[in-house]
C-alpha cells in the first residue's frame, strides 16, 4: 500500500486549474448556470461515491433507507439527511478519539492519504476533531486566498492576522492561504492571549500593516488600544482594508475606528472552510459555487426554502472527496440568498452573510431574538463602550427572558438603561431586561481578549 507524503499526495497545478483564483476567477464566475450545474454535478457524484465508503455515511444514510441507486444526480441531494456537530460527536463517542466520519483507513485509489488534525474551540463541550487531507486543505486555503484576492489583496501588502492558533484551525489555515496563494507579507500575532494587544498595535505600526484579517470585535478593540497608546489608526498604522468576519457588527463604526478602511466580509466554518466572500461591489457575499453547494433550509423543518427567504446554511463541500467528505453539513448559521442581479455580471449566487445562529436563537414571548443582531443597534448610542452579553433565563413558571448586559461610558443606573430598553423594544419587538456595566467589565465573560469569536449568549435556562 502506497503512503505518499503531504506534497506527493496531490498535484498543485491541477487544483489551481480546477479552482482558479486571481484574474482567472472572473471567467469562472461568469459561466452559465447550466454549465455551473454540470460542474457541480460531476463533483457531487464523485463525492457521494467516496462517502458511501465511509461508515458514518453508511449509517446516516442507511438509517433513512437510502441506497446508492437513490442518488443519481445533484437533484437528489434533498433525499439525504443533513447532519451537524451532534452527529459528529456521536461518531467520536462510538470510536474515540477521532470517530468514524472520516476515511483515513479507507484507501483512495490504492493509497493511504496523509491526514491533518485540528479541532474546534470546544466552547460548548469536548472539542470536535477537524480532519483534512493535503488536497482538501490546500483547496480550502486556495478558496480563502481567492476571496482575499477578490477583495483586493495584492503582493507585498502587509497582512496582520488576529486569528487564533493552538489546536483550532483558524489561524493556521489563514496563514496557509496568505502565504501559499497571495504573495502578500503576513504577520501572525493571533489573539490577545498569544500577543498582548499593546504589543500587537506596536507591531502593526512598525511593520506598516495595511490589511487586517480576523473577527470584527477584536479588530475594533485593537483600534481603541492603539489610540490609548498614542498611535493613530489610519495615520500611524496605514490600514486600508479589513477582510474579516464582520457578522452583524456596524461596518461604519469599525471602518471609522481604522481611519476609513474599506470593509470586506467573508464566511466559513471549521468543517467547510471558506464558503462565500464579499466582492468589490460590496453587495452581499459571493458563494464559491464551484466548490461549495449551499442550501438555505427552514430552521424548524430542515426543508430548503426559496431564494430570498431566511434559514440555516447547509453546506456540501464538493472538493472534499477523500479524507472527510462533507455532504449536507448544517452550520446552524442563518442567512438568505440575495435575489438581485450581480453588479459585476457574475452568475455565482450571493448571500446576505451571517445573520445569527439558529441554535443561539432565543424565543422571547413568541419573538425570535438573535443576540448577534444587537451589536449594530447599540452602535447607535454614543455611550456604548463596545461590548455586550445576553443571558437567557427561565423563571419558575417556564417564562423565558433575556438579560442584556451592556458596557457603557456613562452612568450605570436604571435611568440610563431605559433608552437601551426602548431601543431593543422598538427594533426587536419585545421587552428585555438591561443591565449597564462599566467598560471592560464583561471581558472575562465574552472572552474578547482570548477568543476568536466573543461569547454573546450564556444560556442558564436549563441549569
Amino acid at each position: 500500500m502506497s503512503h505518499p507524503t503531504y506534497y506527493e499526495s496531490f498535484d498543485v497545478r491541477e487544483i489551481l486549474a480546477d479552482y482558479p483564483l486571481g484574474d482567472a476567477f472572473d471567467p469562472l464566475a461568469r459561466i452559465s448556470r447550466d454549465e455551473l450545474r454540470a460542474l457541480q454535478n460531476r463533483r457531487f457524484m464523485k463525492l457521494v461515491a467516496r462517502a458511501w465508503q465511509i461508515p458514518f455515511y453508511q449509517r446516516l444514510w442507511g438509517a433513512k433507507g437510502i441506497t446508492p441507486a437513490d442518488i443519481r444526480s445533484l437533484d437528489d441531494i434533498v433525499k439525504l439527511p443533513s447532519f451537524g456537530k451532534h452527529e459528529i460527536m456521536e461518531s467520536v463517542a462510538l470510536q474515540p478519539p477521532l470517530g468514524d466520519f472520516h476515511g483515513a483507513d479507507v484507501p483512495v485509489d490504492g493509497r493511504h492519504i496523509p491526514m491533518i488534525l485540528h479541532t474546534t474551540s470546544g466552547t460548548t463541550g469536548r472539542p470536535q476533531p477537524l480532519l483534512f487531507s493535503p488536497k482538501s486543505r490546500e483547496i480550502q486555503s486556495l478558496l480563502l486566498a481567492r476571496i482575499y484576492r477578490m477583495q483586493g489583496l495584492a503582493p507585498r501588502e502587509v497582512v496582520h492576522s488576529v486569528y487564533g492558533h493552538g489546536m483550532i484551525n483558524g489561524g493556521h489555515y489563514v496563514r496557509e492561504a496568505v502565504l501559499h496563494y497571495t504573495n502578500a507579507l503576513l504577520i501572525t500575532p493571533g489573539t490577545g492571549v498569544e500577543t498582548p494587544s499593546v504589543r500587537q498595535v506596536e507591531l502593526m505600526r512598525d511593520f506598516g500593516v495595511n490589511v487586517v484579517v480576523g473577527f470584527a470585535d477584536y479588530i475594533k478593540r485593537l483600534a481603541d488600544v492603539a489610540r490609548q497608546q498614542g498611535i493613530e489608526p489610519g495615520r500611524d498604522i496605514p490600514v486600508k482594508r479589513i477582510c474579516g468576519h464582520l457578522g452583524r457588527e456596524s461596518r461604519e463604526t469599525l471602518s471609522a475606528a481604522w481611519g476609513g478602511a474599506e470593509m470586506f466580509d467573508w464566511y466559513g466554518v471549521g468543517d467547510t472552510g471558506a464558503v462565500a466572500g464579499e466582492g468589490p461591489d460590496h453587495d452581499g457575499l459571493y458563494l464559491m459555487e464551484d466548490a461549495q453547494y449551499v442550501e438555505v433550509a427552514d430552521v424548524d423543518t430542515g426543508v430548503p426554502v426559496a431564494d430570498g427567504e431566511k434559514g440555516d446554511m447547509i453546506v456540501t463541500c464538493l472538493y472534499k472527496d477523500d479524507i472527510y467528505p462533507i455532504i449536507r453539513f448544517n452550520t446552524h448559521d442563518v442567512t438568505q440568498v440575495l435575489t438581485t442581479p450581480s453588479k459585476l455580471g457574475w452568475t455565482f449566487k450571493r448571500i446576505a452573510g451571517f445573520l445569527g445562529r439558529s441554535d443561539n436563537m432565543v424565543k422571547i414571548r413568541g419573538i425570535n431574538v438573535f443576540p448577534q443582531a444587537m451589536g449594530p443597534l447599540f452602535e447607535e448610542r454614543a455611550d456604548f463602550a463596545g461590548e455586550f452579553l445576553c443571558t437567557a433565563v427561565r423563571d419558575a413558571t417556564g417564562r423565558d427572558d433575556l438579560i442584556v448586559s451592556i458596557e457603557t461610558r456613562g452612568p450605570c443606573d436604571e435611568v440610563a438603561a431605559q433608552p437601551y430598553k426602548d431601543l431593543l423594544k422598538r427594533a426587536l419587538g419585545v421587552e428585555m431586561q438591561v443591565q449597564l456595566v462599566e467598560p471592560r467589565a464583561l471581558a472575562a465573560l465574552t472572552g474578547i481578549e482570548t477568543r476568536q469569536k466573543p461569547i454573546r449568549l450564556i444560556d442558564k435556562r436549563f441549569a
